[in-house]
């Protein structure tokens, strides 16, 4: 039972599924990925009802990413499968090309995107010291002058992960949702401060947890450029090859400007708590138009890219 009585059951990425053991896939990760959750009972007129395929734990607050006042009727709860899928793949249809015919990579780009995906395929390993060290660096960068009691501690929930342990949050993007956090915080860390610490704009009182929209955002950008496949065949994906062959950290520096996004269109819309996937819903489709532009050769031509120099 939850915290407000109502009855939990995981959604799994691809079929739902009430209860028995977890399923993995083909590298023997988990299946899912932590989204946010939905009132249950459903939610008053006027706000969407969510569909999620994994649980997470509340952890918003005004001043900061924890969960202490949110109201007990606020907690993961049950929605179906299609919302993943449909968050990352009906919106806005695609402008499709056919990469066969009108698209071959270079041995440059080959090499690169190979070695991009290689890292997709590395799964989040608590036992690995340079898992743990990675993970210490995050904290100590988002928060120098603070000790780190521990790799398992109620600090990291400050920083917006649904519990104790971040490993559970890694479970549906693996090692690459900690790095694209890591990079952020080193490269632009100002930027990185003023998201973590929501120190711009009208916050509402429930505001998104700082560390597992990361990791959604890792995500969305996995499905968006068609990381997962021979090669893309959409326009964005072709675009961000070529971006790619310009840019070798293009991915990471990608995530930064679309964790921007999803901040500068959170203070647009005024969202709060549960509008994070209407809000996620248009920084995809926001980032989908600025990768589809024709005259995109570098990252620095993504019109967005300018939200990091803030």
């Amino acid at each position: 039972m939850s915290e407000s009585g109502g009855r939990r059951r995981h959604i799994l990425l691809g079929r739902e599924g009430a209860a028995g053991p977890r399923r993995t896939d083909g590298r023997g990760w988990e299946l899912g990925i932590p989204i946010f959750p939905i009132l249950h009972p459903p939610p008053p007129p006027g706000l969407l009802h969510l569909s999620l395929t994994n649980i997470i734990h509340p952890s918003i607050h005004r001043s900061s990413n924890r969960r202490e006042d949110l109201p007990a009727a606020v907690d993961a709860m049950v929605g179906n499968r299609t919302w993943l899928g449909g968050l990352f793949n009906s919106s806005g249809r695609r402008r499709q090309v056919s990469a066969e015919k009108t698209f071959e990579l270079t041995p440059l780009q080959e090499q690169r995107l190979q070695k991009l995906k290689e890292r997709l395929n590395v799964p989040y390993d608590e036992t690995r010291l340079d898992h743990q060290e990675s993970l210490k660096a995050l904290w100590n960068a988002s928060f120098p002058d603070t000790k780190l009691t521990g790799l398992v501690s109620e600090q990291w929930k400050d920083m917006g992960w649904q519990g104790v342990n971040p490993t559970t949050d890694f479970r549906g993007c693996g090692y690459v949702s900690l790095e694209n956090l890591l990079f952020f915080a080193r490269t632009y860390p100002t930027a990185f401060k003023r998201l973590l610490l929501k120190q711009q704009g009208v916050r509402v009182k429930w505001e998104y947890p700082f560390a597992v929209a990361g990791v959604n955002i890792s995500y969305m950008l996995i499905q968006l450029l068609e990381l997962n496949s021979a090669r893309p065949k959409s326009l964005p994906g072709i675009n961000f090859i070529k971006v790619l062959t310009e840019h070798e950290e293009a991915f990471d520096v990608l995530y930064c400007i679309a964790f921007e996004m999803m901040d500068a269109q959170w203070l647009a819309m005024r969202a709060s708590y549960m509008q994070f996937k209407e809000v996620l819903e248009a920084t995809k489709q926001q980032l989908e138009r600025e990768l589809s532009l024709e005259d995109l050769h570098r990252i620095q031509d993504l019109p967005a890219y300018n939200l990091l120099c803030k």
